[in-house]
């Protein structure tokens, strides 16, 4: 390729992490919004936030960028530019099920942890701050990090509006050289490159997060470690 088809390809990068990177804030802000609210002990506040998840869930993230893109401003008259489009229409899907991650995580906590804090007469503000949210935050980043590489995956998508991301580039490209198996090999690569990276960035959030806890990650709960004790009769069998 020439170099000025090569800076087509970099302006697709770009664009491509622009849009990641502002879609991953939106959707992790949804995801804790309504992830705790799904926890909330107000029936409303769980069946809003039920109906949320499921619906945005439940819809194409395609369909939805065409909603927000193309109907959005013939119903209300607010026209968005491409990455903003895109970034609200991918936040607000991905966030659905980030959302389901953070209810699971908080629901893992161990009761007793709970029970804890109201017996300190600590507000739920106080104990989603400062007991269940640092327990249940390194649980996440495994999930979390398989819905961030979905997202980079997602945000090929936006293509469809003729946003310059790394993928309508490459199609320009494509058009530009008439080859197509050279093209997309180097598109897969970077697609891959750069998901390996994210991975990387996650798994080492995850170790530092778990090590403020005490730990490791893959490691066996002390649980399983701890062998069990013998008492009564039991145990002076096994002295004697």
């Amino acid at each position: 390729m020439t170099s000025g088809l090569w800076e087509l390809v970099l302006e697709g990068i770009w664009v491509t992490v622009q849009l990641l990177v502002c879609s991953a804030l939106v959707a992790t802000a949804v995801s804790f919004v309504v992830g705790v609210a799904r926890t909330n002990r107000l029936w409303i506040v769980r069946f809003l936030a039920g109906v949320y998840t499921e619906v945005f869930r439940g819809t194409s993230a395609l369909i939805m960028i065409f909603w927000v893109y193309f109907v959005l401003p013939l119903a209300f008259g607010w026209q968005l530019v491409p990455l903003w489009a895109g970034t609200l229409a991918l936040g607000l899907t991905y966030g659905a099920y980030g959302a389901e991650i953070v209810r699971g995580a908080l629901n893992s906590v161990d009761p007793a942890q709970r029970e804890g804090g109201i017996a300190l007469s600590f507000t739920p503000w106080q104990r989603m701050r400062l007991i269940l949210l640092p327990q249940a935050v390194p649980e996440m980043i495994p999930p979390f990090s398989n819905l961030l590489i979905e997202l980079l995956k997602g945000t090929a998508l936006v293509s469809v509006m003729g946003m310059g991301d790394l993928t309508f580039s490459a199609n320009l490209v494509r058009l530009a050289l008439q080859e197509s198996t050279e093209i997309y090999t180097y598109i897969l690569l970077i697609y891959f490159a750069i998901a390996f990276l994210l991975t990387r960035l996650m798994r080492g959030l995850e170790n530092k997060l778990k090590a403020g806890l005490g730990k490791q990650v893959g490691s066996t709960p002390d649980k399983e470690l701890r062998r069990p004790e013998t008492t009564g009769v039991g145990a002076g069998g096994a002295l004697g």
